[in-house]
């Protein structure tokens, strides 16, 4: 089985996170089940969204893997080794698991730790539909090649001038990476009423996005956030998660 895979990305502070959950929180809803959630976020939050809470960390392995070299302890290969600590890694919730890729890497070559973890967190997605990924303010993760394929890459941002520019630095900085992806979403946040569409629909053409999806304000979903709720608990008929929720619908069955 090959997962769908949606990686979100784009400036701290414009609903990654948030967007991330509605997704997942969208697939559980429709029966698109179990999903994987992986938190490439350093600051890892994903989990408090969800509901749940990661207490052991990918990158916390990977620096111990490096340091280890490419050794196991005897009677166990190395990549058995590293798949039963991702194992402990793994949040296990009600339709849906979290893994957290935890901190950037430290000083010193990872090659031998990254091509590790690459093959084993892709033999770890196969057993999953859909992988729903979020990314720290940045294409790092990604361009690590961690992942197999991208089959939606979302990059969100807000109306402002300095949003848009952003989102527009972080198209090009996918395409100098070399980071492959089907089809590429833009996901503007706080949009208010007099936004300039205009210049969204410039951006769109601009970074040859497939979809532009606006989202309001909403104030129940933020005061949700500072009470810590999971995005479970919020009504599917809130106007940003159900807004999310039907766009990536219509994107996945129109596929």
């Amino acid at each position: 089985m090959t997962p769908y895979t949606i990686a979100i990305t784009g400036k701290g502070g414009t609903g990654k996170t948030t967007i991330a959950a509605a997704i997942i929180a969208g697939l559980i809803r429709r029966g698109l089940t179990p999903v994987l959630a992986v938190d490439a976020d350093p600051n890892s939050c994903l989990d408090g969204i969800m509901g749940v809470q990661a207490l052991q960390t990918v990158g916390r392995l990977r620096e111990e893997s490096r340091d280890a070299g490419a050794g196991g302890p005897s009677g166990i290969s190395k990549r058995d080794l590293v798949e039963l600590r991702i194992a402990e890694c793994l949040v296990e919730a009600d339709n849906f698991d979290l893994i957290a890729m935890g901190r950037p890497e430290g000083p010193g070559c990872y090659c031998y730790a990254n091509n590790l973890f690459k093959n084993v967190i892709g033999a770890l997605a196969q057993n999953y539909p859909f992988i729903v990924i979020d990314n720290e303010a940045g294409l790092e993760n990604l361009s690590r090649r961690l992942y197999q394929s991208i089959d939606l890459l979302i990059i969100t941002g807000d109306p402002s001038r300095r949003g848009l520019a952003t989102i527009e630095r972080l198209y090009d900085l996918a395409g100098e990476m070399g980071i492959a992806y089907d089809a590429l979403a833009l996901m503007i946040n706080l949009v208010r009423e007099d936004s300039a569409m205009e210049n969204l629909n410039r951006l769109k053409l601009k970074t040859s996005a497939r979809y532009l999806l606006t989202l309001p304000f909403d104030k129940d979903l933020a005061l949700a956030g500072e009470q810590g709720l999971s995005m479970l608990s919020i009504d599917p008929s809130n106007p940003v998660r159900s807004k999310i929720e039907e766009f990536i619908a219509r994107i996945i069955f129109s596929d």
